[in-house]
């Protein structure tokens, strides 16, 4: 959780994806992003998709070519909803 809560990145790109968030469906985002077949638990997916944003991230500060923006909002999409479902399951856990 702590690498996601560091994450730094433009405020605007960072509110579009929390209000994406809402609409979250784990099986539709992870399947298009991660590719298809089975959907990884939690933790793995979260950890999958920060190295797909960090590159997707590096893309976008080098000015590449290859940037899409779409791409790089729908990873902090999934990110942010990851992460409310890994929250949600643990507080589960301790209750």
């Amino acid at each position: 959780m702590t690498l996601i809560t560091s994450l730094r990145r433009p405020r605007l790109l960072t509110r579009a994806a929390k209000i994406g968030a809402q609409d979250y469906n784990r099986d539709r985002h992870l399947q298009r992003l991660l590719g298809y077949g089975s959907v990884p638990g939690t933790g793995a997916a979260l950890l999958r998709l920060l190295e797909l944003e960090r590159e997707v991230n590096a893309q976008r500060i080098e000015e590449d070519a290859a940037y899409s923006l779409v791409r790089h909002l729908d990873l902090l999409i999934a990110l942010n909803g990851e992460a409310q479902l890994y929250q949600t399951s643990r507080a589960a856990q301790f209750q």
